[in-house]
């Protein structure tokens, strides 16, 4: 691990405003995984009493970009490239948790996977892959 929770969400926060806007929490990392955290808010609620998509995909490709940071560092111009996510079942109106797992780690590419759940139940909510594009020398990667 190159980065800290805390140094993550800090460096999300402060490149992706969106994050503080839904309230965006990295709860863990460690060397296989990140856990996140959106809180639970009146405000992603659609029709049917669910969490909206837009909000659980938003947590997905933020839980990628925290396994990213953390095992490369201060990569803040790596970018979404692909995203898939399917949803599994209709979520609980409750904090929304990502366990992110780096698959791959390559020279140009990262592949990633999430699980997504709810804090009052872990069965999964919803499942996404995806890959992100990770910057050369000279765009603020500390990679070695």
């Amino acid at each position: 691990m190159k980065l800290t929770a805390q140094e993550i969400e800090s460096l999300i926060g402060e490149g992706v405003p969106m994050a503080g806007l839904i309230g965006f929490q990295v709860v863990n990392v460690t060397a296989e995984h990140t856990v996140t955290r959106i809180p639970f808010n009146d405000n992603w609620i659609r029709p049917g009493g669910t969490i909206s998509g837009p909000v659980i995909m938003a947590l997905a490709d933020a839980s990628m970009y925290a396994i990213i940071l953390a095992a490369l560092g201060k990569a803040e111009m790596a970018v979404t490239s692909n995203i898939n996510i399917n949803f599994l079942r209709r979520p609980d109106p409750a904090d929304l948790y990502g366990k992110a797992t780096l698959l791959r780690l390559g020279k140009r590419l990262a592949f990633c996977e999430v699980n997504l759940f709810t804090g009052s139940d872990r069965e999964l909510v919803a499942h996404a892959t995806g890959s992100y594009a990770l910057p050369g020398k000279g765009f603020g990667a500390e990679m070695e």
